[in-house]
């Protein structure tokens, strides 16, 4: 499959576009305009720029073509919140609405554990839960997408184990690169289109979690 990773020089990203790789898949490097794109270029993958920023129709042509997108951008922890509310909240939104004017119906989300629950909302993230929040209810009510939203707990940087869980009442965190891992195995199993899925560190392979999807 020809995927676009929109957010390809993030931390997650990068993962992703290694792990697409090895799963032979296409990865395409979505980058804001300013970003470069020469590792990827070295590599012989395609990379497109993508101003979160512009509008859908103009963000449209650089989806135009592929099988399936994963949305991996994020403002980062450094920013304000009205930077995290144009592009975790409203680029999400317009990336979305430029899946669809191109006609590519796989969407694959990455949001956040708690997410849907205001009561579990606290400073700093708040404005970043607001825009998940927001952004996850655009993509299942708005929008005709085959979509997958997976809602990870907090983002570490061991080493990927392959264990994990999937528990809607949990607390707890998760590897970037299991993270990464479970959204390239969820992008090729059917039975995740449709659904929101807590990912936490937990005992059981990332096949047994799909599989009792």
């Amino acid at each position: 499959m020809q995927v676009l990773v929109v957010g390809a020089n993030g931390q997650v990203g990068r993962l992703l576009m290694q792990q697409l790789l090895a799963a032979g898949d296409t990865p395409v490097a979505g980058l804001k305009p300013t970003e470069d794109g020469e590792e990827w270029a070295d590599q012989g993958l395609m990379v497109c720029k993508m101003d979160l920023l512009a509008k859908p129709e103009q963000l449209a042509s650089a989806i135009m073509g592929m099988d399936a997108v994963i949305f991996a951008a994020g403002s980062g922890g450094q920013t304000k919140a009205d930077m995290t509310l144009l592009i975790d909240l409203d680029g999400a939104v317009k990336t979305m609405q430029a899946a669809e004017i191109a006609g590519v119906s796989r969407f694959l989300m990455i949001s956040m554990l708690f997410a849907e629950d205001r009561n579990r909302w606290a400073d700093p993230l708040k404005p970043l839960y607001v825009a998940k929040f927001y952004a996850d209810n655009w993509l299942v009510r708005q929008t005709h997408l085959d979509y997958t939203i997976v809602q990870p707990g907090a983002l570490s940087f061991h080493a990927g184990t392959g264990l994990i869980k999937s528990d809607p009442l949990a607390v707890g965190s998760v590897p970037r690169a299991d993270l990464a891992a479970f959204l390239v195995a969820a992008l090729h199993a059917p039975q995740t289109i449709g659904k929101t899925i807590p990912l936490l560190s937990g005992d059981q392979s990332i096949a047994q979690v799909i599989d009792q999807l």
